[in-house]
């Protein structure tokens, strides 16, 4: 349910699948290996393709040191169609190269945001013939540019657009499963399919669960490591756990077993339900005012920071949920932008100032 267009930065060569005439994805279960996340450094992009870099850089003083909880932290990059195809491979291998610095065996984590039409556009029409080809095309030259770095990458946000797609058509949904198969193919890439958010599609709109195991099965989940929750919502992250489950769940009653999940928390210090949002534009959620607002007021801060370590009691997380998490989750990861306009762009001072302030992090 965020806005769309995000600002890109930015690599190799590999074999990937033929670029006309693409074969149907069959649903092929995999067990899912070691976690990317795991025994590794993980690379932190310091470039001007990350909003938050420049502010970063210019800022002094008490203003630095703020912007340093944003700007220094492992994030995932959206790369999306605002980057042509002539240059995604070049954008991506510069967003390795910054990212890594230096260090071939740092993880690098991005978000792809590539289908067209998406969000409400995609409720009104499919993918032209000509949008499928350079789909393919783009997702086959970014792939090849990952080639064999160490990737974790999340795979189309606000997936539950996907269903609302003309007369039940899938096409979009095997676009992503298309990604998530080529992606998945790399030696050290690991890819999670997003699959919206606890309160999206929410608990009795068919199913909630039911709902994105149809996205997760249709968007290629059987070639992914897992799936991704909450990139553009603000839901707990007990809550998010709890979801994650119960999709693994569902997933291995229909025998595709193994899988894991990583959760956004850069939106979710002071959580809410995004249909609950009490300002006129819940995309571009009021910041909260202090570390002590009230609950009932609906308003965004920064949540967990990055981390594999989901168990750890210092989050403030129930027992059950750290028992749970330790489990089946990966990692608590920042592939939000709540700094930013409408999760998007531009980047907006006032509003990551207040995030650092107000985060119980």
């Amino acid at each position: 349910l965020a806005g769309a267009c995000l600002t890109a930065g930015a690599v190799g060569a590999v074999t990937v699948a033929p670029r006309s005439a693409e074969p149907e994805v069959p649903v092929r279960p995999t067990a899912a290996a070691g976690s990317p996340f795991v025994g590794r450094a993980w690379g932190v992009y310091k470039g001007k393709g990350d909003q938050a870099w420049q502010p970063y850089v210019n800022a002094t003083g008490t203003r630095k040191t703020l912007l340093a909880k944003i700007a220094l932290r492992p994030k995932a990059k959206w790369f999306g169609g605002w980057i042509p195809n002539g240059d995604i491979a070049t954008k991506v291998t510069a967003y390795i190269e910054n990212s890594q610095a230096g260090d071939p065996d740092a993880l690098v984590q991005m978000t792809i945001f590539r289908v067209r039409p998406w969000e409400h556009r995609a409720c009104s029409r499919l993918p032209t013939a000509a949008e499928q080809t350079s789909y393919k095309q783009w997702i086959n030259r970014f792939a090849g540019a990952v080639g064999d770095t160490p990737t974790a990458i999340i795979l189309q946000p606000d997936g539950p657009f996907a269903l609302c797609a003309p007369h039940g058509s899938t096409l979009p949904s095997r676009l992503v499963a298309y990604a998530a198969r080529v992606l998945s193919a790399q030696p050290h890439t690991s890819v999670y399919v997003e699959a919206g958010a606890a309160d999206w599609p929410a608990p009795g709109q068919q199913g909630g669960v039911d709902s994105a195991v149809k996205i997760l099965v249709r968007g290629g989940i059987s070639y992914a490591r897992g799936f991704a929750l909450n990139s553009t919502h603000y839901s707990s992250t007990p809550n998010e756990v709890d979801r994650g489950v119960a999709i693994v769940r569902a997933l291995a009653a229909r025998g595709i077993t193994g899988k894991r999940f990583v959760v956004n928390t850069s939106s979710s210090g002071h959580p809410f339900v995004f249909g609950d949002y009490t300002g006129a534009d819940p995309d571009n959620a009021f910041v909260c005012k202090t570390r002590n607002d009230p609950v009932t007021r609906t308003c965004v801060t920064l949540g967990i920071p990055p981390t594999a370590d989901v168990a750890n009691p210092k989050w403030r997380m129930p027992a059950r949920t750290n028992d749970l998490a330790a489990t089946y989750v990966d990692a608590y990861l920042w592939f939000g932008r709540p700094w930013l306009y409408r999760q998007a762009d531009p980047f907006v001072m006032s509003r990551a100032l207040q995030l650092v302030r107000t985060s119980p992090y």
